[in-house]
């Protein structure tokens, strides 16, 4: 039997057992609080700070939002549906989840790429860093990262709807992913299967590469400054990124691989948790701790808000 726009989807979650529900429900409460208010955070110290007003923490703030929009996307959801004891989710919803999670992941690796293209200008070409990477270059990159994304997420949400659903409609996971979606589809999925691995090696791919090439120039040119304090000076300021690099895409590789490798529902549940939760919990802390203009513009902050309590 065929259904079409009218059928719900089950999402099975981490478990099924109920003693578990009431703890991983806290466990993932917390874990969105903390995402929200650490990147709103990193948002508010930048754009309180004059001398963080530079293309580098526009950037930031950038990826901070996108990580609150990104969290936002999957766990409200996932919450409402252990507090209701109720696992369904609506085509109409199941649809607008996969679309804005892959806006939101397509924009995530375009924006690192973005980052990293900065760090590269910064470091390679600093007498004309200023002149580059003006304003409106900035704006321009992340709107056009943004279209991007969108597009994409448009043309994906597309191709589910030519998609035909049976009744076996167990996501097993704790939100809607495009390719689970294309794997509960009666319908034929051979080329949707195929424009998916095409989408995934621009989109993950291309920006991978950009990141890759920007940072084998970075480190060719820190090679050539003569004092180690230099070298370390420079290395600093690409410290961030690439500790949010490795963190976005080692979990991104895990999530595929495990995948790939197993059947285990269990483990791609887990996979998932890593890949959507973990590195827009971190970004800011990782960027707060290994930043010293962050972590003094971020000690006024909380000093101010604390003389307000």
């Amino acid at each position: 039997m065929e259904i079409r726009n009218q059928t719900e989807f089950l999402l099975l979650g981490l478990t099924d057992d109920s003693a578990l529900q009431p703890p991983i429900f806290s466990l993932f409460l917390s874990m969105y609080l903390v995402t929200i208010l650490a990147n709103l955070l990193i948002i508010l110290t930048v754009i309180s700070d004059s001398h963080l007003h530079t293309p580098m923490y526009f950037f930031l703030c950038s990826l901070s939002l996108n990580d609150i929009c990104f969290s936002t996307s999957t766990i409200p959801k996932m919450l409402l549906n252990i507090q209701t004891q109720d696992q369904s989710i609506s085509y109409t919803g199941c649809l607008s989840q996969v679309c804005f999670v892959i806006i939101f992941v397509v924009l995530e690796n375009f924006l690192l790429a973005v980052m990293a293209y900065d760090r590269y200008v910064a470091i390679c070409h600093p007498l004309s860093y200023t002149t580059i990477m003006n304003l409106c270059l900035c704006v321009l990159l992340v709107l056009t990262s943004l279209s991007i994304s969108t597009v994409d997420a448009l043309f994906d949400t597309l191709m589910i709807l030519r998609l035909s659903f049976c009744t076996d409609l167990e996501i097993p996971t704790f939100f809607c992913e495009l390719p689970q979606l294309i794997k509960l589809a009666c319908s034929d999925t051979h080329v949707d299967n195929i424009l998916l691995y095409v989408e995934t090696c621009i989109f993950g791919g291309l920006p991978l590469s950009g990141i890759i090439f920007s940072y084998i120039h970075i480190v060719s040119s820190i090679s050539k400054i003569p004092t180690s304090e230099g070298k370390h000076k420079a290395f600093s300021t690409c410290g961030s990124h690439l500790s949010v690099v490795f963190l976005f895409y080692g979990t991104a590789f895990g999530v595929y691989i495990s995948s790939a490798v197993t059947d285990s529902s269990w483990r791609t549940v887990v996979a998932s948790v890593m890949y959507t939760m973990v590195p827009p919990m971190l970004n800011p802390f990782i960027y707060s701790l290994r930043n010293r203009d962050v972590k003094e513009a971020l000690r006024k902050i909380i000093s101010w808000l604390t003389s307000l309590l």
